[in-house]
């Protein structure tokens, strides 16, 4: 789908950024609506970007360090107040 972005996973809660074109993103949106995995899904913010922000991956993942034992390329670990560059990258997108 050409989909790329960042999912972060702290305190039992997943926040996604996710990036491409309109048509690839209202398709995986209605999915995960449709999907009974994901449940309270809130969509946070929408737009247009210049630039993808996490275009070396095609998803990049922060969590908790002791997650990642076994190395796992895109992965991030989180700092002690559950954010890493990668996650405060996503939450600037919409700046």
């Amino acid at each position: 789908m050409g989909i790329t972005g960042h999912l972060l996973y702290t305190e039992e809660v997943f926040v996604q950024c996710i990036e491409g074109s309109p048509e690839a993103i209202e398709s995986l949106w209605k999915s995960l609506q449709r999907d009974h995995r994901h449940y309270d899904l809130e969509l946070l913010a929408r737009g247009p970007l210049e630039i993808r922000r996490f275009s070396d991956w095609t998803m990049a993942f922060s969590s908790y360090p002791s997650l990642n034992r076994f190395n796992m390329p895109g992965f991030f670990g989180v700092d002690k107040e559950g954010m890493s560059a990668e996650a405060e990258r996503c939450a600037q997108a919409d700046a």
